[in-house]
This record gives C-alpha cells, structure tokens and sequence, in this order.
C-alpha cells in the first residue's frame, strides 16, 4: 500500500524497499533530534547513505519522507502486537499477557514511537488517515482481547475506553521513560499499572 502512495521512478520494488528502508531509519534519528520542520531532504540523504538525486528518485517531497516514517512505525508496532497477542485466548491472565507484550513493544520502538506522535500532525489529512486508521486496528485488537478476558457485564464503550487507556499507558512509558526508569523497571511498571486496571474493574486477579 505505501509503495502504490508514494510513487517512485525506480521499477525494481526490492530495491525501493532497500533504499526507502535506509531513508527510514536515517530519518527517525534526525526528526527526534531536530524534528521534520528543521531537518532538510539532504540531511536525511546523507544519513540514508546516498545523494539526495537518489533520495528523489524514491519519494517527491519530504513529507513523502514522513509519511513512510509513520507508516513504517505503525506497521512495526501492528506487527509485533499481532505476533504477541492471540485474540481468541479467554481469561484475565490472556489480557495481562497482552498487556505485557504491548509495554515491551513500545519500550523496544519508543524511538519511533515518539517521531511519530511529535510529527504524524505535520502529514496532510489523507496521510494522517490513513496512518491513523492503523491505530484504530490496533486497539480494536485490545478490545477483543478486553472482551474475551473480562466479565460480560462492560459494555462496548467501557471496553473501548480500557483500550485506549492501556494504549496510552504503554505509550507514556516510552514518552517519560527518561523519569519513570527512576522509580520503575519496565517490569515493575506494568505491574502497577495492570494492578489499577484490574482494580479499578474489581476483577480477582488470576496466575
């Protein structure tokens, strides 16, 4: 899908995949040390490895270059939630298992995570979009596991609403990591927040 929405002079898709990969991790660094505004194409050519004419034969503009960022980190984030996170799994020990497996996730990629929520508002409204709809499958993937693991009686609003605050403390831990490490392993992070969570829905802890 991102090859048909940033079009490119080059037919060779393996080599697009290549080049546009390089651009991507040179761009993650530069956007979270200057952030997009600041960072020009021939920057982010030199820390992809290559001229900035061989940067333009795979995208047209900058903003190409953000969109592929974003796109980048959120299929990362989609993909390593669905190697961990089995939907059809029942009881509280599945959620928690979720729970965990999506912390760790945004810890490993807390880099990208954080270029994207500084930048994605810098993309034009179809490519926020389309970005954005990939967050939306992602919590509707912790809705069905919140569905399947708690009792009946939430409704579908509650269940989304426990969705995105999960969502959102996995991203906080990446956001203010720098302050939380102080008090926190990642470890004893998510313990206390599953321990408010369940909590707060009087849920009787399981395994």
């Amino acid at each position: 899908m991102v090859m048909k929405k940033v079009p490119s002079s080059i037919k060779d898709e393996r080599l697009i995949v290549k080049r546009r990969d390089q651009m991507i991790k040179g761009a993650v660094a530069l956007f979270k040390q200057k952030g997009f505004h600041k960072t020009t194409t021939r920057e982010i050519a030199k820390a992809s490895g290559f001229s900035i004419g061989t940067l333009y034969e795979y995208i047209r503009t900058k903003e190409d270059v953000l969109f592929l960022v974003c796109d980048y980190i959120y299929e990362g984030v989609k993909d390593g939630m669905e190697q961990a996170i089995d939907t059809n799994e029942k009881g509280i020990p599945s959620l928690k298992k979720a729970i965990q497996s999506y912390f760790r996730l945004m810890d490993d990629m807390q880099d990208e995570v954080v270029v994207m929520y500084q930048e994605v508002k810098s993309l034009s409204k179809d490519a926020q979009d389309y970005v954005l709809k990939k967050e939306m499958d992602m919590l509707q993937m912790l809705e069905l596991v919140i569905e399947n693991s708690l009792p009946t009686s939430n409704s579908k609003e509650d269940i989304q609403l426990i969705a995105n605050n999960i969502f959102v403390q996995g991203q906080m831990w990446g956001f203010r990591r720098w302050m939380l490490q102080k008090q926190f392993t990642l470890e004893q992070y998510t313990d206390r927040q599953m321990h408010f969570l369940f909590e707060g829905l009087q849920v009787t802890k399981e395994a």
